[in-house]
């Protein structure tokens, strides 16, 4: 039925399709992502990817500023008072666990061997935590005390510590059992960490000491800790015994 159509008609809708047909084709490219708007893939990410930024708050009311990107991160400055507070708190801390260590061959009070556990295990989480701090800054675990020997720098150390159980208080401690024990225990144990409290806020009393980020949230974290410990203690010591009560 088409045969007497003209054949110009039929040329002309295929001019009209393949027009259509290129410029569909022309905006599909354009609005791809990654191209031009002449179709080109856009090379220049691939070749050319940007830099890392590295950029420097400023302070209070200052702009910030863009660091090259070499740029490493540092260790802050620290103070003789911060390495001496980590090296004298190790020595502190062992002292702590050395005493929770007498628990289980000394006392059958369940209490005081959960509160003992829980003193145990911060505190030697907290002792790796304070060598690897004074590593990383190149300092030794200990003090250094020329011409001390061991056994004179330890005993010198306890003295200077606040807090820390003389050589006569550990002894007793060793020899006790049961309540006794008990007894000695949560009284020395307070006083070993109302020393700590001492020692952080000594630390915080000195110009310049306590600006490291690490060591801060240390000695808060160790403060709070501590003084929750010292609450838990006081409530034991205050509780009788049935025996105490008749």
């Amino acid at each position: 039925m088409f045969s007497n159509l003209p054949s110009c008609l039929f040329s002309r809708k295929r001019n009209w399709f393949a027009t259509a047909f290129t410029v569909l084709c022309g905006l599909i490219l354009a609005t791809s992502p990654g191209t031009d708007a002449f179709g080109y893939a856009a090379r220049t990410q691939q070749t050319d990817p940007a830099a890392p930024v590295v950029v420097q708050p400023g302070a209070p009311g200052k702009p910030s500023r863009k660091l090259p990107p070499s740029t490493t991160a540092k260790l802050p400055p620290r103070s003789q008072a911060e390495v001496d507070f980590m090296q004298g708190m190790i020595m502190h801390h062992a002292q702590a666990v050395e005493m929770t260590a007498m628990i289980s061959s000394h006392t059958e009070n369940k209490d005081l061997r959960l509160l003992g556990a829980r003193i145990s295990r911060s505190q030697s989480d907290e002792i790796k935590f304070m060598r690897r701090w004074l590593a990383a800054r190149g300092e030794q675990a200990s003090m250094a005390m020329p011409g001390m020997k061991n056994m004179d720098m330890a005993s010198h150390l306890m003295t200077l510590m606040p807090g820390m159980l003389s050589p006569e208080q550990m002894d007793a401690l060793r020899k006790a059992k049961g309540a006794e024990f008990d007894h000695l225990f949560l009284v020395g144990m307070i006083q070993h960490h109302n020393g700590a409290l001492t020692m952080v806020k000594d630390l915080f009393d000195t110009a310049g000491a306590g600006q490291d980020a690490e060591l801060f949230d240390f000695a808060t974290d160790a403060d709070n800790t501590q003084r929750a410990e010292i609450s838990i203690m006081q409530a034991m010591l205050d509780k009788k015994t049935p025996e105490e009560k008749q």
